[in-house]
């Protein structure tokens, strides 16, 4: 039988899904091909590296995780550059911290969502206030400025699930991820003469296509989070089944289109690395 992964591969496995995501074209995200939004390669790559080591310390809790991941990604850069990232892929990096062969990544992975206690909830909550994320907003229950003595991070995320997708993650298990993009991801790969930079275009497009992006409706509004969907929507010809070389200016003009209307898919990026790191951690696990 198998035993737990390495913290050393899961390190590895988390900056390989970082650095692949920052190789695609991924339209109103930072990448290779484009900076955006104040931000430019190097800080996510200098963050990537502060975080990879937190996130694999088979010694932390699923929130400490968070919290010294986001100190140091903070730490690097000046800047929040990859909360949503930090916030999903924790409980993962646990998960394949402690799953062995014949335990499933995604049974380990449900089994400590649910038992994410009030401290998770305190260094996530100080995690997220010291990343300040844009268009963070003021709710009630649940709201990160006030104490969380009497939630459980799961707890947390169950109140914020309806309009957050990172906390909707926490509710189903990872669904979006299990259910749908590592689906895309593998038919995109399986294409004939499929670009690996572009099969990761394609899984970024379906996810856009799919699901509205929270952090663009937290910014501005759900609207303007559904205006994007379906202008994704309307591009399928150009990343579907894969995107393509000859695909690119149209990509490229829609990336130019959300950036100059200061538009960032950032929650969608943030799947994008998730499931980049959970395809590496079941390929390595074989599971």
């Amino acid at each position: 039988m198998k035993g737990p992964r390495q913290s050393a591969e899961i390190t590895a496995a988390f900056l390989d899904a970082c650095n692949a995501e920052l190789n695609a074209l991924k339209p109103g995200n930072v990448h290779r091909y484009s900076p955006g939004h104040g931000m430019e390669v190097l800080h996510f790559e200098q963050a990537a590296k502060a975080a990879a080591g937190p996130i694999a310390d088979p010694s932390l809790s699923v929130g400490k995780r968070i919290l010294r991941a986001t100190e140091a990604s903070v730490a690097a850069t000046g800047m929040n550059t990859n909360l949503g990232i930090v916030l999903l892929c924790a409980p993962l990096a646990k998960a394949a911290n402690e799953t062995t062969f014949d335990v499933g990544l995604r049974r380990r992975l449900g089994n400590i969502l649910s038992a994410l206690d009030e401290q998770d909830a305190e260094d996530a909550f100080e995690a997220i206030r010291i990343a300040n994320p844009a268009g963070l907003g003021t709710v009630g229950d649940g709201d990160i400025r006030a104490s969380t003595s009497h939630l459980t991070l799961i707890a947390a995320m169950h109140l914020a699930a309806e309009r957050d997708r990172i906390a909707n993650a926490y509710v189903n298990v990872f669904s979006d991820v299990f259910d749908f993009a590592l689906q895309v991801l593998h038919a995109a790969r399986a294409e004939p003469a499929a670009d690996p930079n572009l099969a990761i275009t394609t899984l970024h497009m379906s996810l856009l296509a799919e699901f509205p992006d929270t952090h663009i409706a937290r910014k501005y509004d759900a609207e303007t989070a559904d205006e994007v969907q379906r202008e994704a929507r309307a591009l399928r010809s150009y990343w579907f089944p894969v995107a393509t070389a000859k695909s690119m200016p149209f990509l490229q003009d829609f990336d130019a289109k959300l950036k100059q209307g200061r538009l960032n898919p950032g929650t969608t990026a943030d799947f994008v690395v998730t499931t980049l790191f959970a395809d590496a951690l079941i390929e390595r696990k074989h599971l």
